[in-house]
């Protein structure tokens, strides 16, 4: 069916809006509150209001993807009742963004009511750099020291939402941060949600090869647009440095979010 397919749809991009939505996501809420709140100093220094809700939950992939459609479908109806404005729905996670685009609408295929008003929050729904791109344009000075960083993207904001791309070109636009790509780029980090916690033999071994990949690339840091990754990989590289018996970071990172705040607000990086 159209709505399972991997390729991102091809959508039309809305002029800059007064108001948008932010879905701040799960992990964010709980563990990286700080790009939640450099999201919000981003879009309001275009000129947008943004519109927290506080009774947003999860987005329901945890239990999607763990075979439980009718506890999905359940978490899904929460946000399809709460997002009533035409506003756009701003997402700092593909991972997140992918899950309301692409499967609200799949969850709710036997309700046609119910479906259409998922039809028509999906199309809404913008991960967080998409939007920066595509509807903002944004171009402000890089004002940070120069820098090397990596970017990794999760599977579901490179495969469904097509935003490896647009976080690629954030990043290309900062003129200090010279951007270096990792072997074997486009594979998982071994979080993968409830993944990590079904399998975490299996997810500690990927996560170490990609720490590996990134240090080999020279990069002083790792950018992502998706906490779940960026806690992953950094907290890997963190216990590699603990067992080591360093004293200081070896492998910081920030979320995409926070990186571009930090470098075109004149704080350091």
């Amino acid at each position: 069916m159209q709505h399972e397919s991997n390729a991102p749809r091809v959508r039309r991009y809305p002029p800059k809006p007064a108001d948008v939505y932010l879905f701040s996501t799960c992990l964010i809420d709980q563990f990286t509150p700080q790009a939640g709140l450099d999201t919000v100093n981003l879009l309001e220094r275009e000129g947008i209001k943004v519109h927290y809700l506080e009774q947003q939950t999860c987005c329901g992939q945890p239990a999607h993807s763990s075979g439980f459609p009718d506890e999905a479908r359940a978490v899904a109806l929460q946000q399809l009742n709460l997002f009533t404005e035409d506003w756009p729905i701003v997402v700092p996670s593909g991972s997140c963004g992918g899950m309301m685009r692409m499967h609200y609408p799949h969850l709710f295929a036997d309700d046609p009511a119910l479906h259409a008003r998922a039809v028509s929050l999906s199309e809404r729904v913008f991960e967080l750099s998409e939007f920066l791109v595509h509807v903002v344009n944004f171009a402000h000075e890089d004002l940070g020291a120069s820098c090397t960083v990596a970017l990794h993207t999760s599977c579901h904001a490179r495969r469904e939402m097509g935003s490896h791309e647009t976080s690629a070109a954030l990043l290309d636009s900062l003129a200090q941060v010279k951007v270096v790509e990792q072997a074997r780029v486009e594979e998982c980090c071994g979080f993968g949600g409830t993944f990590a916690m079904r399998y975490p033999d299996i997810s500690e071994a990927i996560v170490t090869d990609k720490v590996a990949s990134i240090r080999d690339s020279g990069a002083e840091r790792v950018i992502s647009a998706d906490c779940g990754c960026l806690l992953n990989i950094t907290g890997r590289a963190a216990k590699q440095d603990e067992i080591a018996g360093h004293s200081t970071v070896s492998l910081p990172g920030d979320h995409l979010a926070t990186f571009l705040w930090k470098r075109t607000s004149a704080q350091s990086v």
